[in-house]
């Protein structure tokens, strides 16, 4: 997709998050995409003069798809490419959107006051250990803030909390140093395993290929209430935080 020019964006359905504006095709037809990359979970697609910022929402996916492939029911735009191929969005419950910004996409009001990724240097077990002084809050809620640090979801906070060996339901300022220091792994292993296994499968998530994800094969806690665990074989339980599922191992985690 890179160097690939685009010839069209076709846009079928502008009622998303936010309504497409009715001249964003024209103002992006014929630019070249000179790059791709991701802010959160916002894929940025860096044209010639602008960037296309891409949400996929809650149930949204991106399909690269043949230009004349027949479209689906809730498929909302197309971006076509010079290589006879599209990048097709489909979203039922149109959560999703797509944005366009001429000016410095770090700069725009949705990624301006993001917090660090995962992955970058920033967001270290120093960050961890100051943000959660003086908080009260469950640390599985804490880790799952995005004004402290985006990209952890329910499942894969889950997942780091078992593997750090810490009961999410604790004070976030309970956690000693090295505790914290163990939890800033196991969120960086967990998202790493679970990028290679290319996502996790729930309802109808699928890949850019159209391939599920398979690492909901390899979770040790998630959707796992009452079976043993995989670790020392005591029941894992379930609870909610937050008005989301929590699963734990009261033995590991403590």
């Amino acid at each position: 997709m890179r160097h690939r020019c685009i010839v069209a964006l076709e846009v079928y359905e502008r009622r998303l998050r936010w309504p497409v504006a009715s001249s964003l095709p024209a103002a992006v037809a014929g630019q070249r995409i000179n790059g791709i990359g991701r802010r959160a979970k916002y894929l940025l697609l860096s044209l010639e003069a602008g960037t296309l910022l891409i949400h996929l929402g809650m149930s949204g996916n991106l399909r690269v798809v043949k230009a004349d492939e027949p479209r689906r029911p809730h498929d909302h735009f197309d971006v076509v490419l010079d290589s006879h191929h599209a990048l097709r969005f489909n979203d039922p419950r149109r959560f999703g959107s797509l944005l366009f910004t001429r000016a410095d996409p770090a700069r725009h009001p949705l990624l301006a006051k993001l917090a660090p990724e995962p992955f970058d240097a920033a967001f270290d077990s120093e960050y961890l250990w100051r943000v959660t002084r003086k908080r009260r809050v469950a640390i599985k809620q804490l880790i799952m803030n995005s004004h402290l640090v985006v990209g952890v979801g329910n499942i894969y906070a889950s997942e780091a909390l078992f593997r750090a060996r810490i009961a999410p339901g604790r004070r976030a300022a309970s956690l000693t140093r090295a505790e914290v220091a163990q939890l800033v792994r196991a969120v960086r292993a967990v998202l790493a395993q679970a990028i290679r296994a290319g996502g996790t499968t729930l309802r109808d998530y699928v890949g850019a290929d159209g391939a599920p994800g398979y690492f909901r094969q390899r979770l040790y806690v998630y959707e796992r209430g009452g079976k043993p665990c995989r670790r020392c074989g005591t029941a894992v339980r379930a609870r909610t935080q937050g008005q989301r599922s929590t699963y734990y191992c009261p033995a590991c985690q403590t």
